[in-house]
């Protein structure tokens, strides 16, 4: 990329070139901070570039949109559990000859199971409303307590008193 005096460096990464490399960048899962490391401006800057260029918006999002698919789908395969073949190749040495030796391939179904800090993290965030920790309660009406406090405020009178 050219360093021409009196542009900025934005003419140089909203080219067809640079905006190929800050969407690869995205979909390596680099975020914003890092990438505007490599183009070698401060983050606020890249900020201002996303405002002001939609393209280079645009190169951002398709690029990271394909990293969170991918970790979406890893994240539900794990929470769901999987199969997946293990490939060994053992190599044996000939009892006849110690200069042969034979080469054989071992395959294994190997099962992971279901991991449930992945459904729970999965659950919270695809299930808020009936997932998450904290619950938000609304009440209408009054609560009266002044028959409650006169009780207590009696007994605590009472306890001074002996």
């Amino acid at each position: 990329m050219s360093k021409k005096r009196g542009l900025g460096k934005y003419h140089d990464w909203i080219t067809e070139e640079g905006l190929l490399k800050i969407e690869g960048w995205a979909k390596d899962g680099l975020i914003d901070k890092e990438i505007a490391d490599k183009i070698g401006i401060n983050e606020r800057t890249l900020t201002r570039w996303k405002d002001r260029f939609p393209e280079l918006m645009s190169a951002l999002k398709k690029g990271k949109e394909v990293v969170d698919r991918q970790v979406e789908n890893a994240l539900l395969k794990r929470a769901l559990g999987y199969e997946y073949e293990e490939v060994k190749t053992i190599v044996e040495k000939s009892n006849d000859d110690p200069e042969k030796t034979k080469r054989k391939i071992e395959k294994t179904i190997k099962k992971v199971i279901p991991d449930v800090t992945a459904q729970i993290f999965w659950l919270k965030n695809r299930k808020p409303a009936e997932w998450r920790d904290r619950r938000d309660i609304e009440h209408s009406g009054n609560i009266d307590i002044s028959d409650k406090a006169k009780l207590i405020e009696e007994y605590l009178k009472s306890d001074d008193d002996d």
